[in-house]
């Protein structure tokens, strides 16, 4: 029989975890204070004037190299819980992640020829 009464802390977690937030964001919208002036309504609070336009446009190649740092910073999150169990998965296991490496490793050199790793 399914007992409902087993999940009352997982109910409650959630309920919790829902209201809170919104409570929290009601009190500091009603206890904030709202002084709407000139150096509020400019770009930049910090009080000095902008000097020309806020538009700046980036090579293509700052974001190409950060998206290859991001993958491989990923790859390095799913391959620590496999070091971790390494003795209990395997062979399959073994294979799995040496097909995903070299895939990973097959996008590094083609990020590597397409020149995305240099910096300059």
């Amino acid at each position: 029989m399914f007992l409902l009464y087993e999940y009352d802390i997982f109910w409650t977690f959630i309920i919790i975890s829902i209201i809170l937030p919104i409570l929290i964001f009601w009190i500091s919208g009603l206890l904030g204070p709202i002084n709407k002036g000139p150096e509020k309504l400019s770009s930049y609070e910090s009080g000095i004037e902008p000097m020309g336009d806020a538009w700046l446009q980036f090579r293509i190649r700052y974001y190409m190299f950060a998206l290859v740092f991001v993958i491989f910073d990923v790859e390095t999150v799913f391959l620590y819980p496999w070091a971790m169990s390494f003795d209990v998965l395997g062979v399959s296991a073994f294979i799995e992640a040496l097909i995903f490496v070299l895939i990973l490793i097959v996008g590094l050199v083609y990020a590597w020829r397409k020149g995305a790793l240099e910096w300059s």
